[in-house]
């Protein structure tokens, strides 16, 4: 099952080497891993995706907290929470297409963020489904370039569980 662990840390040199050393020495695999500092500089939020039975995440959750870096782990697939991740997609559509490139990225709220004769860059950001969709739909347009960030996710104010 794959599990959103959401890490708050020290902002300081070493901490996503030792987090992502404690997967690889381990054996587990990162999807994905998104990073950044909170309101306060002093700490970063990090944002992981793994894949585990009950019994590995719990292995990861303690090791994890262990680390001295560490100020706090959530497993956020207890939690009710939102996760969002972000494409930026680079297509080449023929001629004919281009203007059915325009009204699907408006369908999916994308924004086009860069053009060029022969090119748009589209920026979408959602869901996993959402993301995964668009790619889908866009295929046939000619993707020409694909980057895509991690997830990131936070609890729903108020709630305890899903």
């Amino acid at each position: 099952m794959r599990h959103t662990i959401s890490l708050l840390v020290e902002n300081k040199f070493g901490v996503l080497s030792r987090v992502s050393g404690l997967f690889s020495g381990r054996g587990y695999n990162i999807e994905s891993v998104s990073v950044g500092e909170t309101m306060d500089p002093q700490l970063a939020q990090m944002t992981i995706v793994t894949t585990g039975d009950d019994l590995i995440i719990e292995q990861i959750t303690k090791q994890l907290n262990k680390l001295i870096d560490v100020v706090k782990v959530t497993d956020m697939v207890e939690l009710n929470h939102v996760e969002r991740e972000m494409i930026l997609l680079k297509i080449s559509p023929k001629a004919d297409m281009k203007v059915e490139a325009l009204r699907l990225a408006e369908i999916f709220r994308g924004r086009i963020v860069d053009s060029s004769e022969k090119t748009f860059t589209i920026e979408i950001t959602g869901d996993e489904d959402k993301i995964r969709a668009f790619i889908n739909i866009m295929k046939p347009m000619g993707i020409k370039e694909m980057v895509r960030t991690g997830k990131v996710a936070i609890q729903r104010e108020g709630t305890v569980g899903r």
